[in-house]
């Protein structure tokens, strides 16, 4: 039995015009990028093209781009590197002061515990009941000792879409009243790692100073992401070594992994529009026929205010643990959460918009290039089907 597989969000298939890119950089064109002689050379020029090839998808700088890898090490980059600059430079942890989201990805929530614990202030923006948060609440918290604001662009369990130009205008008018004392904090970062696919990457549209990219998310290899920062926003390297990626991320590169990322990210751009057309449209369909299957389905996050591949439901009564197991036994790979999430057996981001007992019982879809519309019509049915037995 062929499996469907909707578990998109997690990870995504390497997509064959990524693997045919990468090949030749395993064991033909295999050396060391740093290395002076003509193979070295040849590896440098790769790294090259592929880093412009990224600045260009997000109308930045080769410069600004900082290969890692994959999303949490950029998240951890972003968020370590701006403290630890600031500490570097004489400020105290108790000095700084941080914002970031109620409902982000593990691997921003656990840097912003372990600056709590060093002795930063930390405010945790709240979402409303579709998961999406209010610009306005964020003016409130800047403060003239806020160093950066980090939030997820699209949220990897519910999908929901963060207004970042409205988030963007509430920093900018508050460095503005900063500007007088020579403050220009607080820098905004975002996570885009699941936004790759069909959002807006723009940087300078976004107006955003940091924001993470990973190719597992966007049918390339797993191991790889990026990291763009702003020409003049500084931050502290956390590894250290030969000084690569412009002295922010020592290690020799990855180059079948990173011209594999430029490969998919070129094709992620020339596919958006319209494979987020399609994808909407089989989304909503679920939305609209899911009460006739399950008839105390219940959405969570914004109907519209979401990624086009994304369906996060909760049914009450059902572990969504063991329904994941129900599932993958009728040939259906789905989720309860994030893949990175702690094991609680439920959705920490759901049980932030609801109740534990809704996040318990909570099913995430996330849909691909190859879903079709009969995957979710045999979806429907075999939710119908555990849910009356």
């Amino acid at each position: 039995m062929k499996k469907i597989y909707l578990d998109n969000s997690a990870t995504t298939p390497v997509d064959k015009k990524v693997l045919s890119e990468m090949a030749k950089y395993w064991s033909i064109d295999f050396a060391n990028p740093s290395s002076i002689h003509s193979m070295g050379v040849i590896a440098k020029v790769a790294l090259q093209k592929a880093r412009k090839t990224i600045a260009d998808i997000i109308s930045g700088h080769d410069r600004e781009i900082v290969f890692t890898s994959g999303g949490t090490e950029a998240n951890n980059l972003a968020i370590f590197g701006i403290v630890n600059n600031l500490i570097k430079n004489g400020k105290k942890y108790s000095d700084i002061y941080l914002i970031t989201t109620e409902i982000e990805h593990s691997s921003i929530q656990e840097c912003f515990k372990k600056l709590e614990s060093d002795g930063c202030k930390v405010d945790y923006l709240k979402v409303d009941e579709f998961g999406i948060v209010n610009p306005k609440d964020l003016r409130k918290l800047i403060k003239p000792e806020t160093a950066l604001v980090s939030i997820g662009y699209a949220n990897s369990e519910i999908g929901v879409i963060q207004s970042i130009k409205e988030i963007i205008k509430e920093i900018r008018h508050k460095r503005k009243e900063f500007e007088r004392a020579g403050i220009n904090f607080p820098y905004l970062h975002i996570d885009a790692s699941q936004a790759g696919l069909y959002l807006n990457v723009n940087v300078e549209e976004l107006g955003v100073d940091l924001m993470t990219l990973d190719a597992q998310k966007m049918f390339g290899p797993k191991g790889v992401g990026a990291l763009f920062v702003r020409d003049g926003v500084k931050i502290e390297p956390m590894m250290l070594g030969g000084g690569q990626e412009n002295n922010r991320r020592s290690g020799t590169e990855n180059i079948p992994l990173i011209v594999g990322f430029a490969k998919a990210s070129e094709l992620a751009q020339k596919n958006k529009e319209k494979e987020s057309a399609r994808l909407i449209k089989i989304r909503d369909e679920f939305f609209d026929s899911v009460k006739r299957f399950v008839p105390n389905a219940i959405v969570n996050g914004h109907l519209k205010e979401r990624l086009p591949n994304n369906i996060n439901i909760s049914i009450p009564g059902f572990d969504g643990e063991m329904m994941v197991f129900r599932l993958d036994e009728a040939g259906i790979i789905c989720s309860s959460s994030s893949a990175c999430a702690s094991g609680s057996g439920e959705s920490e981001v759901v049980k932030k918009i609801s109740s534990s007992e809704r996040a318990k019982s909570t099913l995430r879809f996330s849909m691909g290039k190859e879903t079709k519309k009969t995957d979710i019509i045999k979806l429907l049915n075999t939710l119908k089907k555990l849910c009356q037995n």
